[in-house]
């Protein structure tokens, strides 16, 4: 078995290293939070001491970080991963980040003989603790075959989207399908309570038709039990949004369902949310129509 090595143990990364773990795979680790890698390390892990180290270490690394200027610094950056690459190694990137950077570090990679994956995820930490997860890839055919068999430890639809960075287009669309969707059945669910209708039967009833979707089931009722303890937090759904619009604008794009739900997102943030639940949304519809849902447990 290939030697791997796990940069980034945060709510996503830590699951899906012991995943590997588990799966019997030499597993060298590194997280800015000593605590994070300390556990993993006590699990069987190897630790390392930089991403340099990690790399020379392994022959393929993994990422798990949260935004493009982090992937640049551990990848691209001085000590980084390409310090310690050589000809052979594969580096998987699976953050969630600009498709430009994504092409850098892959087009980098290549130049010294290895190559590089661009994979992000969908599914959140529960699809991360429940091997579920949605892979998106970005890369050459020869690498994605290779890096399949790790994939399948940690999700079940797992797709070559195409070439480097298609991977993150792929997700960015995700990412604007789950805000523009958490918006609506916030809405719908607000419209319902303040109607003096049942928003639980609403959304029972509403599951059973066209609008039924994971999102409703969910989402709805986190919103409707007042759950909002992070599967995946606003201010990471936020960066998501900045890619899409950074990305959209580079393409000449409008859009603005996509716009819309950002600016939501800033102001869920900027009111304290930053921590919260995505789903955490509604409250800032509940603020904008003066009226809030009341909390509802999944027996009422």
């Amino acid at each position: 078995m290939e030697r791997i090595g796990f940069i980034g143990l945060g709510i996503m990364g830590m699951p899906m290293a012991r995943h590997l773990l588990q799966a019997g795979y030499v597993l060298t680790v590194l997280d800015r939070v000593p605590d994070a890698q300390a556990q993993i390390v006590a699990e069987g892990a190897q630790p390392g001491t930089s991403p340099k180290n990690v790399a020379e270490q392994s022959d393929i690394v993994i990422t798990m970080l949260p935004d493009s200027p982090d992937v640049e610094a551990v990848m691209l950056g001085k000590g980084g991963v390409l310090e310690g690459a050589r000809t052979g190694m594969l580096l998987v990137d699976m953050s969630t980040i600009l498709p430009s950077v994504a092409r850098r570090v892959t087009t980098a990679a290549r130049s010294l003989g290895a190559d590089g994956l661009d994979a992000p995820v969908s599914g959140g930490q529960v699809g991360a603790i429940n091997r579920t997860l949605s892979i998106m890839v970005g890369g050459s055919v020869t690498a994605f075959e290779r890096a399949k068999p790790i994939f399948e430890k940690l999700g079940k639809n797992i797709i070559l989207v195409g070439d480097a960075g298609a991977g993150q287009v792929a997700k960015a669309a995700n990412q604007i399908v789950v805000a523009v969707t958490i918006q609506a059945v916030g809405e719908a669910l607000l419209l319902a309570a303040k109607a003096g209708v049942d928003p639980v039967k609403v959304r029972e009833a509403l599951l059973g038709g066209f609008a039924q979707s994971r999102i409703l089931d969910l989402h709805g009722n986190r919103m409707l039990q007042r759950n909002f303890h992070p599967g995946f937090k606003v201010r990471l759904h936020r960066k998501d949004m900045a890619i899409v619009l950074n990305t959209a604008r580079e393409l000449g794009l409008s859009l603005p369902a996509s716009a819309n739900a950002a600016e939501l997102m800033n102001a869920l943030i900027a009111n304290g949310g930053a921590e919260l639940d995505h789903s955490a949304l509604v409250t800032v519809l509940e603020k904008l129509g003066d009226y809030e849902i009341k909390p509802h447990t999944e027996n009422e």
